[in-house]
């Protein structure tokens, strides 16, 4: 079989490469041993063909059931439960076909010995990259349960803060489509309408109505060919996006979108300084922590400009300079960061400044939803009252001479 592997290299850098193996977990060992960190593996599809976002037909284990998860294992194993019969517990209730039938291979690798850490990283496409360096973390200490336990918060904070976010982008995306849907239905079915009954007038028509009889004409007679245009222009787009290149361009376009960009901007931070923070708690040092968190965090862009970070820290420079290097923390964050590192609580710090942040976002949020409102009635009054002007306007003018 072939892999894409995407690893990260002594000297700090993060590269793809293709493998030939017999299966996955031969591979991870090989590349391991030549001293690589192994952020991912995924096979290649269609005789090698690279297919962009395909994880073997497999999709991701939902946040909700996924949470639902640790919360019992947690529970259980603070009951004295030993590991296996706790999972074969939950495993017996578990309803969600999928997710079934991930846990069941982990429970078989574990029966034949081999840690829950490795079990759940053999199968990184499903679960979030931070889970299995965490319950290492744990195995390490012999506080499994302890580090399970903080994962739950900081998986709790982590879907609360995307729900906000999700949520107060509803109402926009909401509005913008029923403006887009009225405009469509008044440009297809009201204009041509429109031109008939000009058509049997000799009403000299203005420039503005010729235009808008023009757009709803060309809508009526090819609607087909430009629906067929939009989905293939939308495929094509989502198959670009699945792309490295095309996820770090548009991840920078949504950066730099007025008022939306430093929300997404202030949660990719957010996100990453939540991950590290949750992975030093656990004991794991922080070079290892930063080249997981790094990968933890959704924004591409973002993850290029602290990719450095890595290679800086592990030659000894402070974290908090190499991150204000970084062009992307706000100095307030980096204050913080450095107030953390002279203290000795860097982990504590780090909650700190993901809540710090997540409030930001809040606040930008409520102030973007208090404009866009009244922006969009503006908006659709403006189209809108443009179209109906431009075919009442002949008739204003026809009255007018008839006068």
């Amino acid at each position: 079989m072939q892999f894409i592997a995407r690893v990260g290299t002594p000297d700090g850098r993060v590269i793809e490469q293709t493998h030939t193996a017999p299966d996955e977990d031969v591979l991870r060992g090989e590349l391991e041993k030549r001293g690589l960190h192994v952020f991912e593996l995924r096979r290649r599809g269609l005789g090698g063909v690279r297919i962009p976002g395909w994880r073997g037909g497999r999709k991701k284990v939902d946040p909700q059931d996924f949470l639902a998860f640790n919360q019992e294992l947690a529970a259980l194993l603070r009951a004295g439960l030993p590991l296996l019969q706790a999972l074969d517990l939950i495993v017996d209730r578990m309803t969600e076909s999928n997710f079934a039938s991930v846990l069941h291979d982990i429970r078989e690798r574990i029966r034949t010995g081999e840690d829950l850490s490795n079990a759940f990283a053999a199968h990184t496409e499903m679960f979030p990259k931070l889970y299995p360096s965490a319950l290492k973390a744990g195995e390490r200490s012999g506080e499994l349960e302890s580090v399970i336990r903080r994962f739950i918060r900081y998986q709790k904070l982590v879907l609360d803060a995307r729900k906000r976010v999700i949520s107060a982008l509803i109402y926009p995306a909401v509005l913008v489509g029923l403006s887009i849907a009225m405009i469509l239905i008044m440009l297809t079915f009201v204009v041509p309408r429109f031109k008939q009954f000009f058509a049997g007038s000799e009403i000299q028509l203005p420039l503005i109505t010729r235009i808008m009889i023009g757009i709803g004409t060309t809508f009526q007679h090819n609607w087909p060919v430009i629906l067929v245009i939009l989905v293939v222009a939308i495929f094509v787009f989502l198959r670009w996006k699945r792309t490295r290149s095309g996820r770090r361009v548009l991840d920078q376009l949504l950066l730099r979108l007025p008022f939306l960009g430093p929300v997404f901007h202030r949660f990719g931070l957010a996100e990453f300084c939540r991950s590290l923070g949750t992975l030093l708690t656990g004991g794991m040092p922080l070079v290892p922590s930063l080249e997981i968190s790094i990968t933890a965090v959704g924004n591409a862009y973002i993850r290029e400009q602290l990719e450095p970070t890595i290679q800086e820290v592990r030659q000894g420079e402070s974290f908090h300079q190499s991150l204000e290097r970084s062009g992307v923390f706000t100095e307030m964050a980096v204050d913080m960061v450095e107030v953390g590192e002279a203290t000795g609580a860097l982990d504590e710090m780090l909650a700190n400044v993901a809540d710090f942040l997540d409030e930001q976002v809040e606040v930008r949020m409520q102030r973007i939803l208090t404009l866009i409102e009244p922006a969009m009635l503006v908006f659709m009054g403006i189209v809108i009252g443009t179209i109906l002007v431009s075919l009442y306007l002949p008739l204003f003018s026809a009255l007018s001479q008839t006068r």
